[in-house]
């Protein structure tokens, strides 16, 4: 039986997104715990030139919003791109999880062809709806939230395979 576009979306972003709330709710807890401020986990960066933990957030919501979006044919749910702190960031990774739920497998599936058009500036990149999915969407949620996990654990957050992975 093949596999469907919505089968290799939705439920694979609500599940990430799952877990990512459960991973943020650890980090704050393990700041109060460890009487540590969470801007020190919030806005680090591995490196200068590199996005600080909470813009990795960001960016993970924005590759299962709007990947989700583009290919059903309706316009993105829009933040305000200011949640830096570890409620702000749980509540948009929340969001997320509800619009992206919000798609009926009929609005995604059937995809693989259509063209995705998506305005950056004044540039239109477009692309096909399945090498869209599978070589840009889902590359660039997985990227940001092993980018975001990895910056907790490097900070000492108690974190471990079956946190990432989930249930």
């Amino acid at each position: 039986m093949p596999i469907s576009m919505y089968q290799i979306s939705v439920p694979v972003f609500t599940r990430m997104l799952t877990n990512l709330v459960a991973i943020l709710e650890k980090a704050a807890a393990h700041c109060e715990e460890k009487k540590i401020d969470p801007a020190a986990l919030t806005q680090f960066r591995f490196y200068p030139d590199m996005f600080p933990f909470w813009k990795q957030i960001h960016i993970a919501t924005d590759a299962a919003k709007n990947g989700s979006a583009y290919l059903a044919g309706a316009e993105p749910l829009k933040f305000e791109n200011n949640e830096q702190a570890f409620p702000e960031l749980i509540e948009r990774v929340n969001k997320t999880i509800e619009f992206v739920n919000s798609f009926a497998p009929a609005q995604i599936d059937g995809t693989e062809e259509k063209e995705v058009n998506i305005k950056r500036g004044e540039t239109t990149l477009t692309f096909k709806g399945q090498p869209y999915l599978l070589n840009r969407v889902l590359p660039n949620f997985y990227f940001h939230i092993t980018t975001a996990y990895d910056m907790l654990r490097h900070n000492g957050v108690e974190l471990g395979k079956k946190d990432y992975l989930g249930k």
